[in-house]
Order: C-alpha cells, then sequence, then structure tokens
C-alpha cells in the first residue's frame, strides 16, 4: 500500500477514524480519503449516524480510550493558551490530567463535512459524549486560506486537524504531520490555479 505522497503509509499508533457526511463526498477537494492514504492506521466511514463506536469502526473498541475532536462552541483560547491540544472533562473544561488523559487514547474521531454538517454528526450520535473530548487550539489558521470558507479562526481541513492532533499525541507524530502537511502542499498547489470554492472541513478546530 502506498501513501498520498507515493510513499509507504506512516506507521501512526493512534487511530483516526473519520466519520464522514454523506455530502462531504461531493466536495471537489475534501480531504479525508488523504489522511487515510498516508497514515496506515485510519479509516473513513460514511453516513449521519451509528448506534456505537464499534458500529462505526467496525471492530470491538473501548470507548474510555478514545477521543472524539469537536470544537463546538468552546474557545480554546480562552483557557489554554499557548497549547494546541486540548483535552476536556465532562463539563467542557480542561481535564486535570490532560496530558495523561492524551496519552492513553488508542483511537480519535474525526467529524468531517462543513461546520453545521459535522454538527449533525455530533447531535445524531449522541455515543460521541462517552468518549474524552478534545480541542485544537492551532497557533496559524488554515493554510488553504480564501479557499475554504470557516466561520472562525480554529477551524482546519480535516487533514490539518490529523496532522496537529498526531502532531502532538502520536510517537510517530512528527513523521506523520510532515507527510500530512506534503498532502496539504498537493492539494493547495493543484487548487489554487483552479480556482476551487471549498475544501473538505472538520468541526475539530
Amino acid at each position: 500500500m502506498r501513501g498520498a505522497a507515493g510513499g509507504e503509509p506512516v506507521d501512526n499508533r493512534l487511530f483516526v477514524l473519520i466519520l464522514q457526511h454523506p455530502q462531504e463526498k461531493k466536495e471537489v477537494l475534501a480531504t479525508a480519503a488523504a489522511v487515510c492514504a498516508t497514515l496506515r492506521r485510519a479509516a473513513i466511514v460514511v453516513g449521519l449516524s451509528w448506534p456505537n463506536l464499534e458500529r462505526a469502526l467496525g471492530r470491538p473498541a473501548n470507548a474510555k480510550r478514545w477521543g472524539v475532536l469537536y470544537l463546538g462552541s468552546t474557545r480554546p483560547a480562552a483557557f489554554a493558551p499557548g497549547r494546541e491540544v486540548v483535552a476536556l472533562d465532562r463539563e467542557g473544561m480542561p481535564a486535570a490530567d490532560r496530558d495523561g488523559m492524551l496519552r492513553g487514547l488508542e483511537g480519535v474521531v474525526l467529524l468531517d463535512g462543513s461546520w453545521s454538517e459535522a454538527k449533525t454528526l455530533w447531535w445524531r450520535n449522541p455515543w460521541l459524549l462517552k468518549l474524552r473530548r478534545v480541542v485544537l487550539n492551532p497557533r496559524h489558521p488554515s493554510r488553504f486560506g480564501r479557499l475554504r470558507r470557516e466561520p472562525r479562526r480554529e477551524a482546519l481541513s480535516t487533514l490539518e486537524a490529523a496532522a496537529l492532533l498526531l502532531k502532538h499525541v502520536d510517537p510517530a507524530g512528527a513523521e506523520a504531520e510532515a507527510a500530512l502537511l506534503r498532502v496539504i502542499d498537493r492539494l493547495l498547489a493543484e487548487a489554487r490555479p483552479a480556482g476551487a470554492p471549498t475544501i473538505g472541513a472538520t468541526s475539530a478546530g
């Protein structure tokens, strides 16, 4: 199996499960497929709802060892200055042992779609509330700039969100980030001359 950049897929430890809204498949430059082509442990499932994590993943899983990337109404910069990855408790505040919680994750769920589509996925899958919620507080806005419309500065494409999360959480994070960012650079080079209006996004932030 070849990675998105032509090499071998990165041997990441943290499994990345992407729940993709059906409408996102119609976007010209959806990025979720590139994540799965770049990482050895990643998968996409398309739909609106699943009964639980195991059904979405297609195998047994311990929900307590999984996280979900969802920004929602959270403003991570308000309580996590300088931190790009923040683990939240059940009340939506920074977890007491956030570093330990992040290290203990076996996998993470990303919601792939527009801002409103990601909200739909969040509300139609209440089992996501059983996972550890994670938000991103990127130091820089999305690389895609005007090629995609975002309601908030923290919002990133699914590909960028995966790169930032793995950078801070996965043992192979540096390699994964570099590989995913190379894919982003290639997508940008192809998209800008064509004037592509939107690129697949995630609510991860």
